[in-house]
C-alpha cells in the first residue's frame, strides 16, 4: 500500500493568519517561505495544484542551480519548502476579497471567511485564447494550451502550434519528439523567442514555420481536423490538416478578485510599487499577475520574497 504524506495541506483553515496568500505558484509559495522565516503565520489558498502553472511545464531550464528540472518536480519542491517553514496550504477557491482598516478578508467557496493583517495576491495568469470559431468547441477535442499535459495524445499526428515566443518554441520542441509534424503559425515575420530556443526548435526536421499569418478558424466534426489560416499581408487563406492545435499567444492576468479594489493597467495587470504593494495598504501583488517586464519563475519567487520582507517590517 502506498502512503502519501500530505504535510500541512488543509481543507479547514483557521479563522486568522498574519498573512493570507492567494495562489500557490512560485510567487505565493516563496512568500509563504519568507513568512515562516519571519515568524509569521501564513496560509496559501490554492484551488488547483500546488506549484501553479510551473507544474504544467515539461522541463524548466532557467531555474538557478538546475540545468534542467521537470516543472512538476520543481513545483512540488516549492510546496515542500513552504510547508517546512510552517505554511498551511488550503485547498479551496477564493470567491471574494474584502477589507477594512484593520484586516483583509477572503471569502471561500465553502462559505468560510478567513481574515489576516496582510494579503498577498499571487494568482498568476492564464493562457490567452485566440477567440476564433472552433476554439471553444474543440477544447479538449484537439485544442489545448499545454503540451506537457496533452502532448502524448498526439503521438504520431500532425499538429499546429500557434505563437512564436518562448513558450511556443519551447513546447513545440518538446512536441517534436512525439508528433509526426508541427506547423508553427506566427503572426509576425520572425519568431520572438530567445535565440537558443529558436535554434533548438528549428533543428527538428519535422517542424516548419509559417510567418505573417493568423488562425481564422479551427474546423472538424467530432474533433479537430483542419486549421484555416490567413496571411495578414496578402489576405490569402490556406488550410492546414491537423489533429491538434497548441495555443501559446500570451497570458491574461487573473486579477478579477481585485479589479474593483486596486489599480490595474489597461491590460488588467495589477500595479504595484517596488515592494510589490498596491495602492491599498497591506495588499500586495506578486508574480505574473502584476505589471512587470519579465514574467519568469525566478522573478515570481523574488516578488514573493520582497513582498513579505516589506510587509513584515511595516505591519508586524
Amino acid at each position: 500500500m502506498v502512503h502519501f504524506d500530505l504535510g500541512n495541506i488543509s481543507t479547514g483553515p483557521k479563522d486568522y493568519y498574519d498573512i493570507l496568500i492567494v495562489g500557490g505558484g512560485p510567487a505565493g509559495l516563496t512568500a509563504a517561505i519568507y513568512a515562516g522565516r519571519a515568524g509569521l503565520t501564513a496560509a496559501v489558498f490554492e484551488k488547483a495544484l500546488e506549484g501553479g502553472a510551473v507544474t504544467q511545464t515539461h522541463i524548466v531550464e532557467n531555474w538557478p542551480g538546475f540545468v534542467r528540472i521537470e516543472g512538476s518536480v520543481l513545483g512540488e519542491k516549492f510546496a515542500e519548502h513552504a510547508k517546512e517553514f510552517g505554511a498551511e496550504i488550503v485547498t479551496a477557491e477564493v470567491m471574494k476579497i474584502t477589507y477594512d482598516n484593520e484586516y483583509k478578508y477572503i471569502h471561500l467557496d465553502n462559505g468560510k471567511v478567513v481574515k489576516g493583517k496582510v494579503l498577498i495576491y499571487a494568482t498568476g495568469a492564464v493562457p490567452r485564447q485566440l477567440g476564433v470559431p472552433g476554439e471553444k468547441e474543440f477544447r479538449g477535442k484537439g485544442v489545448t494550451y499545454c503540451a506537457a499535459c496533452d502532448g502524448y495524445l498526439f503521438s504520431g499526428k500532425d499538429v499546429v502550434v500557434v505563437g512564436g515566443g518562448d513558450s511556443a518554441c519551447d513546447e513545440a520542441h518538446f512536441l517534436a519528439k512525439m508528433v509526426k509534424s508541427i506547423t508553427m503559425v506566427q503572426n509576425l515575420p520572425y519568431l520572438t523567442a530567445a535565440k537558443v530556443l529558436q535554434d533548438r526548435l528549428l533543428s527538428n526536421e519535422n517542424v516548419k514555420v509559417i510567418y505573417n499569418s493568423l488562425v481564422k478558424e479551427i474546423k472538424g466534426k467530432d474533433k479537430v481536423e483542419e486549421v484555416v489560416i490567413v496571411n495578414n499581408e496578402t489576405g490569402e487563406e490556406s488550410v492546414i490538416k491537423a489533429e491538434g492545435v497548441f495555443i501559446y499567444i500570451g497570458l491574461v492576468p487573473k486579477s478579477d478578485l481585485l479589479k474593483d479594489i486596486v489599480e490595474l493597467d489597461q491590460y488588467g495587470y495589477i500595479k504595484t510599487d517596488e515592494n510589490m504593494e498596491t495602492n491599498v495598504p497591506g495588499i500586495y501583488a506578486v508574480g505574473d499577475v502584476r505589471v512587470k517586464n519579465l514574467r519568469q519563475i525566478v522573478t515570481a519567487a523574488a516578488d514573493g520574497a520582497i513582498a513579505v520582507e516589506h510587509a513584515a517590517k511595516k505591519y508586524f
